[in-house]
């Protein structure tokens, strides 16, 4: 275990995914464990019904700079799964190949972020975010994106069990969540794919796995499923006793069946996201909570 990570007087252990469902050993095993059944009915014979990609650009109120979002959303029944991806990068045919088509055939598809939305839709479906399957409501208030922002980055980072002057590696760099670090007393060190630099000036770095091995705890975008940088993330957590805190909008139903296996807390956030309305909002917890957190 970490030395320098303790456990805050309080908090709570982390909770499995859901009472009868082991934690994945990898991605892989996860896929396959869909794929063979075991979370529901088979894959091959669930199709998707529609599918859609969502194209944000923000700059809030008050900061400097801004950036842009894409996200590929498929919808299995009620439920949506997404993968964001880098603004352009997703081609156009992908939506089309995507609608119509069984979960099993995308599971399989040549594009990594179709496949993990398409697993996202099918734990969606099969596992929603209810308190049964181990989520604990955070409901976000109404505003300017900047209020909500900043809301969802002080329920993600109470999940980081870290003591006051611990290095958080950030990976995916949201200003709001460094500012709720800082407010914490936590340093950082953020790191994204596209480097360039944050909101105060600060350098971002480029690789990840690199600077994890100076940092105390991690806190990680969803997307490092879609770019495929969360398994070695997800390994070094759980090789050195690291938490790992991931803030899902990509996902969102499939990083808490990691719970217990290198990943200590998720955030979720199913489409919609917070960024698309100024009404209030909700998201979904699990694993460890720091005190006063639970509503």
């Amino acid at each position: 275990m970490n030395p320098l990570v303790t456990r805050t007087p309080g908090t709570e252990a982390p909770a499995p995914a859901a009472p009868y469902d082991a934690p994945a050993a990898s991605y892989d095993d996860l896929v396959a464990r869909v794929l063979d059944g075991e979370f529901g009915p088979a894959p091959g014979s669930r199709r998707i019904s529609v599918a859609f990609s969502t194209r944000q650009a923000v700059r809030h109120d008050g900061r400097g700079g801004g950036y842009r979002n894409e996200v590929l959303s498929l919808r299995l029944a009620a439920a949506v799964g997404s993968c964001a991806v880098e603004p352009g990068e997703l081609p156009d045919a992908a939506v089309e190949d995507c609608v119509g088509a069984d979960l099993a055939h995308l599971l399989a598809h040549e594009l990594r972020p179709v496949r993990v939305a398409a697993l996202d839709a099918y734990l969606m479906d099969v596992r929603p975010h209810t308190p049964a399957n181990g989520a604990r409501p955070w409901s976000l208030p109404a505003g300017t994106s900047l209020r909500k922002s900043r809301a969802r980055a002080r329920a993600v980072t109470a999940l980081l069990d870290a003591p006051p002057g611990a290095r958080v590696l950030v990976v995916g760099v949201v200003n709001s969540l460094l500012e709720a670090l800082r407010e914490r007393g936590l340093s950082y060190v953020p790191c994204d794919l596209k480097g360039g630099t944050t909101e105060w000036g600060e350098p971002v770095r480029t690789d990840a796995l690199a600077e994890a091995e100076r940092c105390d705890a991690v806190l990680a975008s969803g997307m490092t499923l879609g770019n495929g940088s969360f398994e070695p993330l997800r390994a070094h957590a759980l090789r050195h006793g690291k938490p790992l805190v991931m803030f899902a909008q990509t996902g969102s139903a499939v990083l808490p069946r990691f719970l217990g296996s290198g990943v200590s807390a998720v955030c979720a956030e199913p489409y919609p996201f917070f960024w698309l309305d100024g009404g209030p909002g909700l998201i979904h917890r699990y694993g460890t909570t720091a005190p006063g957190a639970a509503r």
